[in-house]
């Protein structure tokens, strides 16, 4: 293996899937993609390990990682992006966040819009020129452009592998992957009352 032919492992889980590829260069060598709509953290580790033992390769034999930032689904999302710095720092290999706007584009022939679902029939996108927004399908349609959406997990994923072997044999300068976050959390602060943890001084206590 030379350096132009990168083994990368690219994962996702911005949605309610848990999807893996491994690529050497261009190659998908194994590939593996289960829709879900919960479990991922308990069930990602495990699909890397069989996507990795399926290609006849070794934890050891990877060169980078590719991971979906977002954006999507907040908990999994978070749950990749932890993964993929921690897989980094253990194998000392980079990491490279790649939105799913970017993976989008990188299958896309035409000019378009890269959109992605999101909650409440709205749909993320990033026009050219200014940063990703939550907007509706229709005002999506505003821009004049057609709109392209994410393909399948397994498509995805291995999009995303091809994203991070361009930047790497580009030479982009490579960070640590963050979660690529667009509208606030819908986790709202709870109701009850916070317990007491301590009794005040007055209780004589």
């Amino acid at each position: 293996m030379t350096s132009q032919t990168p083994v990368i492992l690219a994962f996702d889980t911005s949605a309610a899937h848990c999807a893996a590829a491994l690529l050497r260069g261009t190659d998908v060598v194994a590939a593996a993609s289960e829709e879900m709509g919960r479990g991922q953290a308990e069930r990602l580790m495990p699909l890397l390990d069989e996507v990795v033992k399926n290609a006849g390769l070794d934890w050891s034999d990877l060169t980078a990682i590719a991971v979906g930032i977002g954006p999507g689904n907040f908990t999994g999302i978070r749950i990749s992006v932890s993964a993929a710095r921690g897989l980094a720092l253990a194998l000392n290999i980079p990491a490279v966040g790649v939105s799913t706007f970017d993976a989008i584009s990188a299958s896309a022939t035409l000019a378009h819009l890269a959109v992605v679902p999101a909650p409440q029939d709205k749909v993320y996108i990033a026009p050219v020129g200014s940063g990703p927004s939550l907007t509706s399908m229709g005002e999506a349609h505003d821009f004049g452009l057609p709109l392209a959406l994410p393909p399948a997990p397994a498509d995805l994923v291995v999009a995303m592998a091809g994203v991070a072997h361009r930047r790497i044999l580009a030479g982009v300068p490579l960070s640590a992957p963050a979660p690529l976050y667009i509208r606030a959390a819908d986790a709202a602060p709870a109701r009850d009352a916070a317990p007491v943890m301590l009794p005040d001084d007055d209780d004589g206590q």
